[in-house]
């Protein structure tokens, strides 16, 4: 970790950071901390008064009904503690109202963010990893406003009156009580502050970390459970969950036997400091002048020694919490520095004017990869045609058809729709262009129609119904009492991956973009699925520009041209016929394929039919 990178990793800095959020209400923060400040100021008042108490019913020991002073000085201890509860809830709802706004302003910055990221981002982040941060750091970061900041600051305070009480009446046994209060600091220093490899700062890191990954773990093994239980397997055959979960075991236990010594340390120093004020008493005692006085000194600094373990519970917990701030901030902060889509200047922007799409030289590799996924690759897709993308899985087929519709940006040459450079078109403008089906097309929780409408958020109903039954949705509408107005995901309402598809073509078709980009829309579908939606992708492609992706040779015969891809590269173009012609690298996949799909299932084995 560099000098500049634990500058930023301070709690001082990650508070200001996270008060930025509240916007206007930053201030009811600050009194609700000054609130909190004044409390812990208060806290010390009454337990001064107390030694009041005590030296007048020593005084009179043990005719205690003479001390008549000693009852206005518990009212007035006990006023003092009222005003001070008082102060302590009203910070409270101050920093509680700036500790929402600020995990709410959080929540939208993020998403307000990634909205405006490069789509190919969230192929590498997960779900899971985002939303344990965007949801999960905003929840931790609440916490620490709306209790562990004022707790923090009133710990902090608290000890400067301590300080003072504590020498005000005699400074030795003072002296002597804090010494287990510095032992303390130390242990918890060691605990918590030191910047070494197993010390908690670094820890909160690994730990937050190692949430990351059982999060998004754990979102990828729910979705193979069905796989998990056909083949009978347990958690352990789940190999990413499980590593993630002996990783977390790994770390939590080396960090507890880390903290194993000093915390007990610290737990005996705070909670004995009796052990060292009695003896330090018992020395004191031979040359005490008053020893009335000595022995009201001594009970005040035996009742008051113990409020030192509140106190230093509080510094304890609220440095964990502001740990836990850091941790929250930095990874906010590294998908805040995620660079955004470039948007053109309007001066600057240049328009779509036809529906063609043409690659030239472009070359792209994924962030962190060693070796480009596409590599001077140049296609031209006249206006009206059909471009089929084809070759073995990794080649680079995807990559190629995602840099389109803008998924990624390519490190040389250029990407152009309608004649225009895809980095030159406003982004409003460029995807009312383009259309893209993906092979897994998800659905939101919502009705039928709500996810129909996506597609153009005006359309109508009789829209929306025509564009369903064009992507041969009849029969999904049909099964549901509600029809369209079924929700998706709510009880009793399944969809097979086929419909889901169809219900994805169907927003695309009410899109009508002019460019279409299919990436396998027929990869998980059914045979019956798959004729449907091979109807369905019939009109949307109906007088459109089509790039699309298949391995499925028989759905690109009649593609104008088909374009081989192999290590990043186009290594072959032309028709069908043409490229059966060459026997290239084309002819042997076809043979592949239909050597494929003339074999069948029989009786005890597979046989070529």
């Amino acid at each position: 970790m560099t000098s500049s990178e634990k500058a930023e990793a301070r709690s001082g800095n990650a508070i200001a950071q996270l008060l930025k959020f509240a916007g206007p209400r930053r201030c009811l923060a600050y009194v609700g901390s000054a609130l909190a400040a004044l409390n812990g100021v208060l806290t010390i008042v009454p337990l001064v008064l107390v030694w009041f108490v005590l030296r007048d019913f020593v005084a009179v020991a043990p005719r205690y009904e003479l001390a008549a002073d000693a009852t206005l000085w518990a009212w007035l201890a006990f006023a003092v503690a009222v005003v001070g509860a008082l102060c302590y809830f009203a910070g409270l709802m101050l920093t509680h109202t700036a500790a929402f706004r600020v995990a709410a302003n959080m929540r939208k910055a993020c998403l307000a963010h990634v909205a405006k990221v490069p789509l190919g981002y969230f192929d590498a982040n997960a779900s899971g990893r985002l939303r344990r941060i965007i949801d999960g750091c905003a929840g931790q970061t609440e916490d620490v406003i709306a209790h562990k900041m004022p707790d923090f600051i009133a710990s902090c305070t608290a000890p400067v009156a301590f300080l003072v009480a504590m020498f005000l009446f005699d400074w030795v046994m003072g002296l002597v009580c804090l010494i287990p209060v510095a032992v303390s600091l130390f242990a918890m220093w060691w605990m918590m502050g030191r910047d070494v490899p197993e010390g908690g700062r670094f820890f909160m890191q690994r730990y937050q970390e190692a949430l990351n990954r059982m999060s998004t773990a754990a979102t990828e093994y729910v979705r193979g459970i069905p796989v998990v239980k056909v083949f009978q397997q347990t958690v352990h055959s789940f190999k990413a969950f499980h590593a993630a979960i002996i990783d977390y075991r790994d770390m939590a236990t080396q960090y507890v036997n880390f903290c194993r010594l000093p915390q007990v340390v610290q737990l005996v120093a705070i909670n004995g400091t009796f052990a060292v004020l009695v003896p330090a008493a018992i020395l004191l005692a031979a040359s005490a002048g008053d020893f009335a006085r000595f022995l009201t000194d001594f009970l005040f600094y035996v009742v008051f020694s113990a409020f030192t373990t509140t106190v230093m519970s509080k510094i304890m917990y609220a440095s964990e919490a502001l740990m836990m701030a850091e941790d929250s901030v930095r990874r906010v902060n590294e998908i805040l520095a995620v660079e955004p889509m470039e948007e053109v200047r309007s001066e600057a922007a240049e328009h779509v004017s036809d529906a063609s799409v043409a690659l030239r030289s472009v070359t792209f590799s994924y962030p962190g990869a060693a070796v480009p996924a596409v590599r001077d690759v140049t296609l031209e897709v006249p206006a009206g045609a059909t471009v089929a993308l084809v070759g073995p899985s990794g080649g680079g087929k995807s990559t190629l058809a995602s840099l389109i519709p803008r998924f990624w940006d390519p490190q040389e040459g250029t990407v152009a729709v309608g004649g225009a450079d895809v980095r030159a078109v406003p982004t409003a403008e460029l995807m009312d262009t383009v259309a893209f089906v993906f092979q897994n097309d998800r659905l939101f929780k919502g009705t039928l129609a709500d996810n129909i409408r996506m597609g153009r958020p005006d359309a109508s109903d009789e829209e929306v119904r025509a564009a369903a039954e064009a992507a041969q949705c009849a029969d999904i509408i049909a099964k549901f009492p509600e029809g369209l107005s079924t929700v998706v995901g709510s009880a009793g309402v399944y969809l097979s991956g086929g419909e889901c598809q169809r219900i994805a073509l169907a927003r695309a078709i009410l899109k009508d973009a002019p460019v279409v980009v299919l990436d396998e829309a027929t990869a998980f579908a059914d045979p019956e699925n798959e004729a449907l939606i091979q109807q369905a992708l019939g009109r949307l492609a109906a007088g459109k520009t089509v790039l699309m992706i298949a391995h499925r040779l028989s759905t690109v015969v009649d593609a104008d041209l088909i374009a081989v891809v192999d290590g990043g590269a186009i290594v072959e173009r032309g028709t069908h016929d043409e490229l059966l012609a060459a026997g290239g690298l084309y002819a042997r996949l076809w043979a592949n394929y239909q050597q494929a799909i003339q074999w069948k299932i029989e009786g005890g084995g597979a046989h070529a039919a």
